[in-house]
């Protein structure tokens, strides 16, 4: 699933691509806005993990990846 992080004065948002369910995503989001450090922490598909100061966040996207088409042609 694929998860895009905007941040407070950056021009590009972090997008990672974890093995979390949606409602497991929205459940971290709410557990760092509610403790008292302040820290979003995702980890992605690979194991890396991603740590976000809850003060600098501007947005959390959660949605479904969409596979990407190569080629010239839609079949």
């Amino acid at each position: 699933m694929e998860v895009k992080v905007g941040i407070k004065g950056a021009a590009r948002e972090l997008v990672v691509e974890s093995a979390l369910t949606p409602d497991e995503v929205l459940a971290a989001v709410r557990a760092a806005l509610a403790d008292d450090d302040g820290l979003l922490v995702l980890s992605d598909e690979k194991g890396k993990q991603i740590v976000v100061p809850t003060e600098k966040l501007a947005y959390v996207e959660i949605g479904e990846s969409t596979e990407r088409r190569v080629g010239f042609g839609a079949i």
